[in-house]
C-alpha cells in the first residue's frame, strides 16, 4: 500500500514530540499505518531530509519542531517542501 509523505509527518506527529523528545518506532508508524514498511521507511528518509524528521541509528523516530510547526500550518493541497540547499552538497 502506498502511503503518502503527510500521512507519515501527521503519524510521526502524533506518536511522538519535539520540544520533549519522545520517539516512536518505525514499527510503530508502519503498523498506525497499515503500510508496508519499506513505504514508511522512505518517507522517513524523505522526511528527514527536510529537516522535518530525526532517525537514529537504533531504530527510533520523531518528528522535529520544523515538522509540528508546518503541520500547524494546516495547508490544503499541496506543498512543497526541499532539502535544505536545494539537496547539493556545499
Amino acid at each position: 500500500m502506498a502511503v503518502r509523505r503527510r500521512e507519515v509527518l501527521e503519524h510521526l506527529a502524533a506518536a511522538s514530540d519535539a520540544e520533549r523528545r519522545e520517539t516512536t518506532t518505525t514499527e510503530t508508524l508502519t503498523a498506525a499505518l497499515d503500510a508496508e514498511r519499506r513505504a514508511v521507511e522512505t518517507q522517513l528518509k524523505r522526511l528527514t531530509g527536510c529537516e522535518l524528521a530525526r532517525t537514529y541509528p537504533d531504530g527510533r523516530v520523531r518528528v522535529t519542531i520544523t515538522g509540528e510547526e508546518l503541520l500547524e500550518l494546516d495547508t490544503e493541497g499541496t506543498l512543497i517542501v526541499d532539502e535544505p540547499n536545494g539537496g547539493s552538497e556545499l
